[in-house]
């Protein structure tokens, strides 16, 4: 009997872990969940690397040795480079066989850029190749945000034959720039002779957040219809932004591209871990089973999906028409999608800012205590 984890890789959706520490590394915790869990691939960000390196005692000799390395005069952002480095290529080299397996496709594990840098493009193109040079793996991705300056910089990323996690993506306009800036990345580096085979990218829709924004507008409505409404947003939005890039990618333009070898930019649905306990744990997993897609989980939801995930057969373009209603609905009741969007990407800029302030300060303590 396949497990349920087995099944939804076989559905087409590849399995990739939203969490990376040192200790996962060091005790071998990564490798096991490859085999016992299916797991292809592992994204990071700034509030899973300050809790690891808050907590986790294996960074104590890192650090030390990051300090020795870069120096008495380094600062706590380049000891904090030297750490997630490190713990990225290290990550890439346990998923190499994925990556070599499944032609580059998965096997891959994201970096993100300094949330400092989200409105500098020039800052984020030069933090992008720096890392993906000092990372030194065809199986790393960076991730870059889909801000204005963020999306300005992907193309230019792209060109250069490095691999684009795009995060924070929220809106259908907002996703729709993201694509823009994809095509229009492959285009140059085709320009360039470069191997488009070699060049891959997903882009990460956000999942739970926007049910849990849009829920708290219904509840302050309190009528019968808002009530009727909740929990339907964040998967209607997912299946939309399936429908932009079924569009985008039957495109002559990118025809043209794939004939060339490139790839179709995967969506990725993020933040899968559901905020209200009232919802089935697994929601955001077996709400979006569709092939050529991937699903990042923390690894509670991982489990959660391991322990009773159900793996229902692919509906997604037959439920474009539902998504449109539910958010005619949502109209109807005066919640402003939009501004909705608007919101979440800034409050996820804002975390993503706290998170990294918080490592900032975490490194610079141990660092304090260690000397």
């Amino acid at each position: 009997m396949s497990t349920p984890l087995e099944r939804l890789s076989a559905a087409g959706v590849s399995v990739w872990l939203d969490d990376l520490s040192r200790s996962r590394l060091d005790s071998g915790s990564l490798a096991e969940l490859l085999e016992t869990r299916c797991i292809a691939g592992v994204t990071t960000n700034p509030t899973i690397f300050a809790q690891a390196i808050s907590q986790d005692p294996a960074y104590g000799p890192r650090l030390a040795e990051a300090v020795r390395t870069a120096g008495p005069e380094a600062g706590a952002e380049e000891l904090i480079d030297l750490l997630t480095v490190a713990d990225v290529r290290d990550a890439c080299d346990v998923l190499r066989g994925v990556h070599e397996r499944t032609d580059g496709v998965d096997g891959r594990v994201s970096l993100e850029v300094s949330p400092a840098l989200a409105h500098d493009s020039e800052g984020t193109i030069e933090a992008a190749k720096r890392l993906a040079a000092a990372v030194d793996r065809e199986n790393v991705m960076i991730k870059i945000p889909a801000t204005e300056a963020g999306i300005y910089a992907i193309p230019r990323v792209l060109e250069a034959g490095i691999s684009v996690n795009v995060t924070l993506v929220f809106s259908l306009d907002q996703y729709r720039k993201v694509v823009e800036a994809y095509l229009t990345g492959l285009e140059r580096a085709r320009e360039h002779g470069a191997d488009l085979s070699r060049i891959a990218s997903v882009a990460s829709v956000f999942v739970s957040r926007v049910d849990a924004e849009i829920d708290g507008r219904l509840d302050a409505l309190g009528t019968e219809e808002a009530r009727a409404l909740r929990g339907g947003a964040g998967l209607a939005n997912c299946r939309l932004t399936h429908r932009v890039q079924s569009q985008a990618f039957g495109s002559e333009r990118f025809r043209v591209l794939a004939a060339a070898g490139a790839r179709v930019q995967r969506l990725l649905w993020a933040s899968t871990g559901v905020k209200d306990p009232a919802y089935p744990d697994t929601l955001y997993v077996s709400g979006l089973v569709t092939p050529d897609t991937v699903n990042t989980m923390p690894e509670k939801t991982l489990e959660a999906f391991a322990d009773h995930g159900e793996v229902p057969a692919d509906t997604m373009p037959g439920s474009y028409a539902a998504a449109d209603a539910h958010f005619d609905a949502l109209a109807g009741l005066g919640i402003d999608y939009a501004q909705v969007m608007e919101k979440l990407q800034a409050e996820g800029l804002e975390k993503f800012s706290a998170s990294w302030s918080e490592l900032v300060d975490v490194v610079a303590t141990r660092r304090s205590d260690s000397v």
